[in-house]
């Protein structure tokens, strides 16, 4: 899709803010209320698709829809239609829709009535007393699990029916209704007997899946809502040469604001007055806040750290480079989630079998009843349930509900998500947090890992690396550290909190000038001094290149080099530079004999991205990027057949982290790149970019081994659930049984060991 960034002011006025112009096209985007798998999102997509001049994806993950339409062939209100028509509803984007209550509250409310009704029916089982009215008891405890808390089911499975598609709610819903009828049938005084109670083991067993697939379930929308959030709600604008106060939603282009030291750019524009540094690693991701003067463009959201400066707008709303940048992380998370679809594409499969089968076997029964009695009483010394006494009715209705309910395959709803919950579980004790399948699916199949440099495989922060002297260490520190001590830049800081460290005592300097962007004059102890960059030292006389091996050794191993002097030579030399991590390399050298290749993506200098390559033995490095830039790169290493896993700890690793096949957060970055990763690193340690791919991979391996045996399960029970051999609660009681055998050999995960 072709969108327009900067669009024509005709095509802007009037827009929602969910909706952009595609070419001559709409597109727009909805969240989509009453999906609960990735067969429902396949279904609306298709059948959007099918109106002319629309174009859709539906993702499970996000919840989402994003419509592409022509306005002219399709209009807005056809597809709220058909999707309502569907069982589903589209909403504004823009609304708040959460699911989740909804779905806690039905599955308790339907633990609340079966739990009662299964020790009723245990009692009746057992003879144990005689319970009066207990057909009316077991239609009257069934009534809210299977029409209050299932009534989406059945409805969903009504309309499924109806466009000739079969999902698990079929099944589920036949299933139960079936058992729920005999009951209605036993009240009607027909002899029959009562599976209703049954009806209702098997909604909330579905419900009970439902609900863990939800708690499941990632939070990515969120992070397209906190990216929004960053942006500044009011600026202080000039109108009629008075400041005054007004919403960010006021500002036209050409405005002056003022923006203070502490304050956030109010939107993307030019200085026009002032100069100051301001913090970008929003942006860039880099620590040292950049220097900025006249004629400079800022961008919005960024903080203004020093001077007072004018900014004149220059774009506003859906033009911004934060816009830009959301705009981003939506496309990236239109991917699908294969491993979420696996089982409703079997089930789809599935469940018009099993419906054959069991219309089969009751018209076998009813047909040929006394060749059923013949198989019931050969087999009736090895299954005491059996009953030879029952009508030929009786018994074709109990097989049919026997196979209907053997084959509801609730086992395989739950395969995915328990392995999901208990390996997350293992993971935040570790450290690590697993927010989506998709990690645990493809992360066997990476073959290469991107990292972010700044935060990811070093500390984040400026500190000083390397320091030569003339003079004694100590006291050059003394001298240097006194006089940064009155600068607030963070190079300034890092050298203070150095000289701290040391133990190294400060005093009062006698004078302090700063020449922003240059270096510092000062005098301390009666003595004059400049500290500063090469060039500044350069521009007061002073010649560096007597150090120019040393000073060139030092370029490629720092971000930044510091020189001071006296009245008559330099002093000493100072390199700050953001230190890699102490385990970067131990962690680099065994991906490396994974068979894994690493690459590091930085909007760093080449330079530095160089000496990072060395310093750590990476495979390669890819420096001066920006934000769209590393989501290209990323789209780039994928066309070439690479399976990616994205590491990174900023705003400006988002759309990067969306884009990757498998993307990973450091936990100490921001809060939207953690949003975005589906795997977070809670404490930030590289080391656990390992252990977060030997969990995944165990992860993964526990639910291809629960989904072997939910099928595996069917496979042999239906054959008995058709030849009579199963009663309905038998059949209830092995359904659930599968469903724990899988929750139990989810929970052998908890033995894992990272070593």
């Amino acid at each position: 899709m072709l969108y327009f960034i900067n669009p024509p002011p005709h095509r802007g006025e009037g827009r929602k803010e969910n909706e952009l112009m595609v070419e001559d096209k709409v597109t727009k985007t909805f969240k989509v209320k009453g999906m609960s798998c990735a067969g429902c999102a396949r279904k609306i997509e298709n059948n959007l698709n099918k109106i002319d001049g629309v174009y859709a994806t539906v993702n499970i993950a996000t919840e989402k829809a994003i419509v592409t339409y022509d306005p002219e062939k399709a209009r807005e209100k056809e597809l709220f239609d058909l999707v309502e028509s569907l069982g589903y509803k589209l909403i504004d984007d823009t609304e708040e829709d959460s699911q989740m209550d909804l779905v806690k509250k039905r599955f308790l409310i339907s633990v609340a009535f079966t739990l009662p009704g299964i020790v009723i029916m245990i009692i009746d089982m057992l003879n144990l007393l005689e319970i009066p009215y207990i057909d009316l008891i077991q239609i009257f405890i069934s009534v809210p699990v299977i029409f209050w808390a299932g009534f989406h089911i059945i409805k969903s499975s009504i309309v499924s029916i109806s466009h000739r598609t079969f999902g698990m709610d079929v099944l589920i819903s036949l299933g139960t209704l079936a058992s729920f009828m005999t009951g209605v049938i036993r009240l009607l005084g027909f002899n029959i007997a009562n599976y209703a109670l049954v009806g209702a083991m098997i909604m909330t067993i579905h419900l009970l899946g439902r609900y863990l697939e939800t708690l499941a379930k990632g939070r990515a929308t969120r992070a397209i809502s906190q990216l929004l959030e960053l942006g500044v709600k009011k600026a202080n604008v000039i109108r009629d040469g008075e400041e005054i106060e007004v919403p960010v939603e006021e500002l036209k282009i050409g405005d002056v604001v003022i923006v203070r030291p502490g304050g956030k750019i109010p939107s993307d524009g030019v200085i026009v007055e002032g100069d100051t540094y301001i913090d970008e690693s929003m942006i860039t991701g880099e620590p040292i806040p950049v220097k900025k003067t006249i004629g400079d463009s800022v961008i919005g959201a960024t903080i203004n750290q020093s001077g007072v400066i004018k900014v004149r707008i220059t774009r506003l709303g859906k033009d911004t480079f934060l816009s830009q940048i959301i705009r981003l992380v939506e496309e990236a998370q239109g991917s699908k989630v294969p491993i979420q679809e696996l089982a409703d594409r079997i089930t789809g499969i599935f469940v018009p079998v099993v419906l054959v089968i069991s219309l089969g076997v009751f018209l076998f029964w009813l047909i040929y009843p006394e060749a059923g009695r013949a198989i019931l009483v050969n087999f009736s010394s090895i299954f005491p349930w059996i009953n030879l006494e029952n009508n030929t009715i009786s018994q074709a209705i109990s097989v049919m509900v026997s196979t209907l309910v053997i084959a509801c395959p609730c086992a395989l709803g739950l395969a995915t998500p328990t392995a999901l919950i208990v390996g997350s579980g293992i993971g935040a004790e570790k450290g690590i947090l697993i927010r989506s399948g998709k990690s645990i699916e493809i992360m066997k199949d990476v073959n290469t890992i991107v990292f972010d440099k700044t935060g990811t495989l070093t500390k984040g922060r400026p500190e000083v690396t390397y320091i030569w002297s003339k003079l004694n260490s100590e006291e050059f520190l003394r001298i240097i550290a006194s006089i940064e001590n009155n600068s607030e830049h963070p190079l300034a800081r890092a050298i203070v909190e150095y000289a701290i460290k040391k133990n190294i005592p400060l005093v009062k300097v006698e004078s302090f000038v700063s020449i922003p962007g240059r270096g510092i004059r000062a005098s301390l102890d009666g003595k004059e001094y400049l500290v500063g960059s090469v060039n500044f030292l350069i521009e007061n006389g002073y010649d560096p290149s007597i150090y120019g091996e040393r000073l060139g050794a030092l370029e490629r191993e720092t971000n930044s080099i510091i020189l001071a002097a006296d009245e008559t030579e330099i002093l000493g030399i100072v390199g700050v530079s953001d230190a890699p991590k102490d385990n970067a390399r131990e962690v680099i050298e065994e991906l490396k004999s994974l068979h894994i290749k690493t690459i590091m993506l930085t909007g760093d200098s080449k330079k530095n991205a160089l000496y990072m390559k060395e310093k750590l033995g990476l495979d390669d490095v890819i420096a001066d990027v920006l934000p769209q830039e590393k989501m290209m790169i990323i789209k780039q290493l994928q066309s070439q057949g690479r399976v990616i896993a994205m590491v990174g700890d900023g705003i400006n690793d988002t759309p990067a982290l969306k884009q990757a096949d498998v993307s990973i957060a450091m936990g100490t970055g921001t809060d939207i790149a953690i949003e975005a990763g589906v795997i977070v690193l809670v404490n930030g340690d590289i080391s656990n970019v390992l252990n977060a791919i030997k969990l995944s991979k165990e992860i993964f391996k526990k639910i291809r081994q629960n989904l072997f045996w939910a099928f595996f399960y069917n496979i042999i029970a239906i054959p008995l659930a058709g030849l009579g051999l199963l009663h309905p609660v038998i059949a209830e009681i092995a359904m659930a049984f599968s469903s724990i055998n899988v929750i139990t050999n989810s929970l052998r995960l908890r033995r894992f060991n990272f070593d």
